[in-house]
């Protein structure tokens, strides 16, 4: 389901984009131009799917610990851009305006391929995070085509349903909640990648003990639980003793995982939604839990410091809220 939500965020924020500069383009009175903003906008796409055709070769020709470092390395890169869109919506409550002055001045500029460049870099800005987000989130949970394709659908219709159909809708609002919901997923993008450098030997594995006797490796974690181990399964008994706990269910008789394993129906769930983990290593915690903090701290400060400043700018109360415009 984080699939549906980045896709059906990600595409409106394009729609939205778009639909301000074609709006402004069409009531300035510079319809010519528009020609420019459609071919900006089919450029982008086109791009974004040959990079990611190329970035999906690129990633399938990693092995072994290489492949675990590249995708650890893509997850904490996918998290940072996801913190950064988050902060940066936080932090623009004025889009609209800015928008439409950077098309002032691209028009005014006389650089005949302004609005084209200003609409392909935003859309193929998205297209990037798209790419990121979606293999991040296949890496860590699988995708799913259908929820995928129901997020872009959705967006499509609302951005056409904000500028077309003149709906007014509380983007404010939409874009405050599905920030908080995308703080988790960012936090499980980092301490997951977090979790494959750890496999892939870059970040050595912290937390509890191991010491060979006789003919076997004792490994114990920080709660004092024990196992023994092969003298040839050394990174087992490490990667064994760093995990602080384990409340995972065993498999079910069938091979199966039950409904509470973080593979499992329901705690998959909260895997992909929260970044829940079973049996999380001292470190993936510690990342997790000073992301989350860092993440919903920076965010109130950032979000909250920005709307007093523009609406003491403006004389106005923080509650009046322009919604969508026709």
């Amino acid at each position: 389901m984080a699939e549906l939500i980045i896709m059906f965020r990600e595409v409106l924020e394009a729609s939205l984009i778009i639909g301000i500069l074609y709006t402004y383009l069409r009531k300035s009175g510079n319809e010519s131009s528009i020609k420019m903003l459609w071919g900006g906008v089919s450029s982008a796409i086109l791009i974004s799917i040959i990079a990611s055709i190329i970035f999906q070769m690129i990633a399938g020709g990693f092995e072994g610990n290489a492949s675990k470092i590249f995708e650890g390395v893509v997850m904490i890169i996918a998290s940072a851009v996801l913190t950064t869109m988050i902060i940066w919506m936080a932090q623009n409550k004025n889009i609209s305006e800015d928008l439409k002055n950077q098309a002032k001045e691209s028009l005014s500029s006389g650089f005949k391929y302004g609005i084209f460049t200003l609409a392909f870099v935003a859309v193929f800005r998205e297209g990037v995070e798209i790419i990121l987000f979606l293999y991040a989130i296949g890496v860590k949970d699988g995708i799913s085509i259908f929820p995928s394709v129901v997020g872009s659908l959705l967006g499509l219709f609302a951005g056409y349903a904000i500028f077309v159909q003149g709906v007014k809708i509380p983007l404010k609002q939409f874009f405050n909640v599905t920030s908080v919901f995308l703080i988790f997923v960012a936090a499980g993008m980092l301490t997951y990648g977090v979790h494959e450098l750890e496999s892939g030997g870059v970040i050595p594995y912290v937390g509890g003990k191991t010491q060979v006797h006789e003919d076997k490796i004792i490994s114990t974690r920080m709660n004092g639980e024990s196992k023994t181990f092969a003298l040839n399964q050394e990174k087992k008994a490490d990667k064994w003793a760093s995990r602080i706990w384990d409340i995972n269910p065993k498999k079910n008789l069938d091979g199966s995982y039950p409904m509470l394993h973080d593979k499992g129906s329901i705690g998959g769930l909260l895997k992909g939604f929260f970044g829940y983990n079973g049996d999380p290593s001292l470190i993936e915690f510690i990342t997790w839990l000073i992301s989350m903090i860092g993440l919903n701290v920076l965010y109130q400060k950032v979000g909250r410091k920005k709307t007093k400043e523009v609406f003491s700018e403006k004389n106005e109360s923080p509650e009046k809220e322009i919604q969508g415009e026709k």
